[in-house]
C-alpha cells in the first residue's frame, strides 16, 4: 500500500478508506443491510491486512454500534499509532433538548461518547456531519478547536454543505487562529459531479483533501444498466434516492454506466474498479469511502489503485454527464424551521 497525505497535513492515510456505516448491529439501525459484529470483524481485519489504515464512521451509524464494533476490531487487529480513525457528529442521538446539532454542549457531550464507544483516548479526524444552521459558526468552530487543544482530537473535517458556507468557516478559523478543517467529506462520483462547480475548486485552492461518500453511486456504477438486480440497501434505504439520481437524468446516467462497462471490458477489471480509478484520477480526492460488505469488495478497491486510466479514458467517461441537482445543504424541515426562527423574515423552501 502506498500512503498519501490528507490535504496539506502530514497525516499518512491509505488512498482507500473503509466507510463503516455498513457495520452495526441490525437491531440498532439498519436491519436489512448492516452487518453485525460477527460479520464485520473479519472484514475490518482483512482491510488492515491489505494495508488500509483509514476508517470512517459516525456516532449516528446504528446508534453508536458502528463506533463500538470498529473500535473493538481495531484494538484487536490494528496498531493504534498507525491507524486513522475518523468519526462524525451532528445528527440526532437522542430525543429532547441538546440531543443533536453542533452547539458547544452537544459537541462536548458527543466527543466523549464517541471516545468511549471507540475505546480510544483520541480521534484522528473529527468531522461535522453537515452544518448546523441553528448554531452560530463561531460557537461550533471554537469548540472544535478547543477539542484539538485538549488532545481529544488530532484533525478536524467537514462534510457536504454549500461552498460559501465552507469558505466562511475556513475564513473564521484563520481569522481567530482556530484549528482548521483539513478535509471535506463530499458526494462525488461519475454520476454526481456538481461539486466541480464550486466546492472542489475551493478545496483545491485551500489545500483541503476530499473524502468521497457514495463513490459507486449507490451501486449504479458497479453493474450494467439493464441489470435489474438491486442491492438490499438501495431497495430499503430510500432517503437520498431522489436527491442523488433523479430519473430525469436516466439517459445521461445510462450513457455513463455503459461507458464504465466498455472500459471494464477493455481493462479486464470490474465496473467498480473503473469508477474508483476515475476518482483517483481527480487531484482533489484523497480517498473514496468504500462501504465494503465482503472480502471481494475490499480486494477490488485495493486492486483499483493499480489501474491507470489515460486522459482520453477520463474524457470519454465524463463526456455524457449532464447537471444533476441543486444541493441545498439543509437536511430536514426541523432545521429549516430553526433557521427561520433565528433569521426573522427569511423565506426558505
Amino acid at each position: 500500500m502506498h500512503y498519501i497525505k490528507l490535504g496539506t497535513t502530514g497525516l499518512d492515510v491509505s488512498p482507500i478508506a473503509i466507510g463503516a456505516m455498513t457495520y452495526g448491529e441490525p437491531d440498532r439501525g439498519h436491519p436489512v443491510w448492516s452487518k453485525g459484529e460477527e460479520e464485520a470483524r473479519p472484514l475490518i481485519k482483512h482491510a488492515l491486512e491489505a494495508g488500509i489504515n483509514f476508517f470512517d464512521t459516525a456516532n449516528l451509524y446504528s446508534n453508536g454500534s458502528s463506533e463500538e464494533i470498529l473500535g473493538r476490531a481495531l484494538k484487536d487487529y490494528g496498531d493504534r499509532d498507525a491507524v486513522v480513525i475518523a468519526t462524525k457528529l451532528r445528527h440526532p442521538m437522542r430525543t429532547g433538548p441538546n440531543g443533536r446539532g453542533l452547539s458547544r454542549k452537544a459537541i462536548m457531550t458527543e466527543v466523549d461518547h464517541s471516545l468511549r464507544r471507540l475505546g480510544t483516548d483520541y480521534i484522528d479526524l473529527y468531522q461535522i456531519h453537515r452544518n448546523d444552521h441553528a448554531t452560530p459558526w463561531e460557537e461550533t468552530l471554537q469548540t472544535l478547536s478547543d477539542l484539538v487543544q485538549a488532545g481529544k482530537v488530532r484533525y478536524l473535517g467537514a462534510s457536504s454543505m454549500h461552498a460559501w458556507e465552507f469558505a466562511k468557516a475556513l475564513h473564521l478559523q484563520k481569522r481567530h487562529g482556530w484549528a482548521r478543517f483539513v478535509s471535506m467529506q463530499d458526494h462525488y462520483n461519475l454520476l454526481a459531479r456538481e461539486e466541480e462547480r464550486e466546492m472542489i475548486p475551493l478545496c483545491l485552492d485551500e489545500g483541503v483533501g476530499t473524502l468521497v461518500w457514495s463513490p459507486l453511486a449507490r451501486g449504479r456504477l458497479a453493474r450494467a444498466w439493464d441489470d435489474a438486480r438491486s442491492s438490499r440497501r438501495s431497495v430499503t434505504d430510500a432517503a437520498y434516492a431522489d436527491l442523488l439520481y433523479s430519473p430525469a437524468q436516466d439517459a445521461s446516467n445510462q450513457a455513463i454506466v455503459n461507458a464504465v462497462g466498455r472500459f471494464s471490458d477493455a481493462y479486464g477489471v470490474s465496473r467498480a474498479q473503473i469508477a474508483l480509478a476515475w476518482l483517483r484520477h481527480q487531484p482533489v480526492v484523497t480517498a473514496p469511502l468504500v462501504g465494503a460488505g465482503s472480502i471481494r469488495q475490499i480486494d477490488e478497491a485495493v486492486d483499483s489503485l493499480d489501474i491507470d486510466l489515460t486522459d482520453d479514458d477520463v474524457r470519454a467517461l465524463e463526456a455524457p454527464y449532464t447537471p444533476r441537482y441543486d444541493w441545498q445543504g439543509v437536511s430536514d424541515e426541523a432545521e429549516l424551521e430553526a433557521i427561520r426562527r433565528r433569521v426573522p423574515g427569511m423565506a426558505l423552501s
